[in-house]
């Protein structure tokens, strides 16, 4: 965490490389996620323990999270769906799994083909489990701001899955805009509803900009006193629910934005934005990256002749 108590959460790696339809090489997995460990963040998410047939991107997960390098203070988790995929994150050395489930019905039963009853009782199972065995979670809910089949979500229904999920051990829960669907009033209004069921440090923001609204809804976070953000760098993953959507909130973009407010985040913005240069190479295909393209605000330029 940076000194000024903002906690950046990479997730390219995982979030982003499983919606890319070019599978990366693993040697490349593993030298992208070294060179986002010298670029300070707090967390990186390395990699799913998801069967290889479900997401073939990420079928060399024990390989990547076993020989990346790892960097003191840096910690390195992991995406599991069930507890198959949470004993192969552990004997891999994960140093936290993240595990999901959906707010609405139809979205979990859509994305993890099961009643949201089933899926919390097994996520209870693993945390329970990996707690035993040294190993914290945290848990991502997806669609807290909105379900792509259903509209609006109720507020006091998150509470209630956070508040299950926490006492049966959880280290923190993770808010997701998963679609894109969240307005910044509704941001405020969430992280307010949750306030008094858990610690503001516990809560994370994962911020998709499928239309544009990440940024505005960062800020409104920040304000309403959230300090955990995941990001993607190069803005890298999507949801299959949300066609030709794009994934998270753009790394480089978020630390560009708080360190323009003045607000450090302890991310090497130079270090980041040659990292997210090379991302186009990695994954085959061309990026729009506005940042990348202008440059930092303190770029400046030779006054024309």
């Amino acid at each position: 965490m940076s000194a000024s108590g903002i906690r950046i959460n990479e997730v390219a790696p995982r979030d982003g490389l499983q919606m890319e339809s070019r599978f990366v090489p693993t040697a490349d997995k593993i030298a992208f996620v070294d060179a986002l460990s010298d670029c300070g963040f707090a967390r990186i998410e390395v990699t799913s323990f998801t069967s290889p047939r479900a997401i073939p991107a990420l079928a060399d997960a024990e390989i990547v999270l076993r020989e990346i390098r790892r960097v003191p203070g840096v910690t390195y988790t992991a995406l599991v769906p069930n507890v198959r995929g949470m004993e192969r994150a552990i004997d891999s050395r994960a140093d936290e799994l993240n595990l999901v489930m959906s707010c609405s019905e139809s979205h979990n039963r859509a994305n993890l083909r099961m009643a949201r009853t089933a899926s919390l009782a097994q996520l209870v199972e693993i945390v329970r489990s990996a707690r035993g065995a040294g190993v914290p979670s945290n848990v991502s809910l997806s669609t807290a701001f909105g379900c792509p089949f259903e509209g609006a979500v109720s507020g006091d229904e998150v509470a209630r899955l956070a508040t299950a999920l926490v006492e049966a051990g959880a280290a923190g829960v993770t808010l997701c805009d998963t679609t894109g669907m969240a307005a910044p009033t509704e941001v405020r209004a969430l992280i307010g509803r949750l306030e008094g069921v858990l610690p503001l440090d516990a809560i994370t923001l994962h911020l998709h900009d499928t239309r544009g609204m990440a940024l505005a809804n960062a800020l409104a976070a920040l304000e309403a006193g959230a300090t955990s953000f995941d990001a993607s760098c190069a803005g890298l993953g999507g949801c299959p629910y949300a066609p030709g959507a794009s994934g998270n909130v753009g790394t480089e973009l978020l630390v560009h934005m708080l360190a323009c407010m003045g607000r450090d985040t302890g991310v090497d913005l130079p270090r980041l934005m040659e990292v997210a240069g090379r991302v186009p190479a990695l994954v085959g295909r061309a990026l729009c990256n506005p940042l990348l393209l202008a440059g930092p605000r303190s770029r400046l330029h030779a006054l024309p002749a």
